[in-house]
């Protein structure tokens, strides 16, 4: 995550991207934008705010040569030559446009920037700013003619969020540049993060974190919902919660071990571990360093409801790892044919 309260906009221009494959052309500006104070004041923090929470950070990536890495390349170009702003980010838009290969790839704005005075984890650096507007809404302008006020209908672009972003720090580790994006129209994953991007998950606690949450949480679904059902899946996913809440370093063998009461459980959670990561190309580590902040932010994924044929849901809470075994009772009515719930409680909330 990124700190905003001293950055600052040095470079911005807007151009225009079209659609390869509709045959819609890119449009270009010659100059860079100068702003009045209103719409300063109103741009900075619209680019900038949707990296204030994000908690991983990418690399670069390249089949062969991550020195081949287009938008790699250009960032660095405007890093290094102030001259060399206008021209590049035309190159940016020339390349996002190649990779429009769909009709379902919109047009749209792609505001591309400079910025000074970012802060991130306790360094300061400029960096690359490239944003692309896809949708545009209605508002209602008023205005003054004849002695009294009508009304006109215009489009424009919401200052609430941006569609696409990417921001692309003057900083480097063993991996390469730090690189930060969102995706607010997540139409086509390919497309910005894989084709034009082709940036890759930092190799770090961040990434070892996510992976392995995500591993657990589709485990629950596919192997222990499938053939123990909903409730099963809700205790592990309780006790995974826990156990992330009270360890700091992850270690898989002292993870089954809390988790898991019977050795076949442990079996099935080795064998889905295995399928998992040929599955998704992704290493999932046998120990590594606990990132907190993912854990917050993904467990707000993981769904915990028992829905029921009869309209009727069940909603346990995550961070409470004992209410689903000790409160939340399962069986079958042999007279009504029917499975229950039964739940206890000493008062209603």
């Amino acid at each position: 995550m990124i700190s905003r309260k001293n950055a600052s906009i040095s470079k911005f221009i807007i151009h225009k991207v079209g659609n390869k494959h509709n045959d819609t052309k890119n449009a270009f500006s010659e100059k860079e934008v100068i702003f009045d104070e209103d719409s300063y004041e109103l741009m900075l923090p619209f680019l900038l705010r949707p990296f204030g929470n994000l908690v991983q950070s990418y690399r670069f990536s390249h089949h062969s040569n991550v020195e081949l890495n287009e938008i790699n390349t250009y960032s660095k170009q405007i890093f290094n030559d102030d001259e060399a702003f206008v021209e590049t980010s035309k190159n940016i838009v020339k390349h996002l446009y190649e990779q429009s290969n769909s009709s379902q790839i919109k047009t749209g704005d792609v505001l591309i920037a400079l910025f000074e005075g970012i802060e991130y984890k306790e360094m300061t650096t400029n960096a690359v700013g490239i944003f692309k507007i896809e949708s545009k809404t209605n508002f209602f302008q008023t205005y003054l003619e004849n002695n009294s006020y009508d009304v006109l209908v215009q489009n424009g672009i919401s200052s609430k969020k941006v569609d696409k972003g990417c921001l692309i720090l003057n900083q480097t580790d063993m991996e390469g540049s730090i690189v930060l994006t969102v995706d607010n129209n997540s139409y086509d994953a390919q497309y910005w993060l894989d084709k034009f991007l082709n940036i890759k998950y930092a190799d770090d606690m961040n990434n070892h974190t996510h992976n392995y949450l995500n591993m657990c949480s589709e485990f629950s679904t596919e192997i222990l919902k499938t053939s123990y059902g909903e409730q099963e899946r809700n205790i592990f996913l309780a006790k995974t919660i826990d156990y992330f809440k009270e360890n700091e370093i992850v270690n898989i063998e002292r993870f089954k071990e809390e988790i898991f009461e019977e050795e076949k459980h442990i079996r099935m959670f080795e064998d889905y571990k295995k399928e998992y990561e040929d599955e998704q190309n992704v290493l999932i580590r046998n120990q590594f360093d606990l990132a907190e902040a993912v854990v917050n932010k993904d467990k707000k994924k993981i769904k915990t409801d028992i829905k029921l044929d009869t309209n009727i849901q069940i909603k346990l809470d995550i961070d409470a790892p004992d209410a689903a075994t000790e409160y939340l009772e399962r069986g079958f009515d042999d007279e009504k044919k029917m499975h229950y719930y039964k739940v206890f409680f000493n008062a209603e909330a």
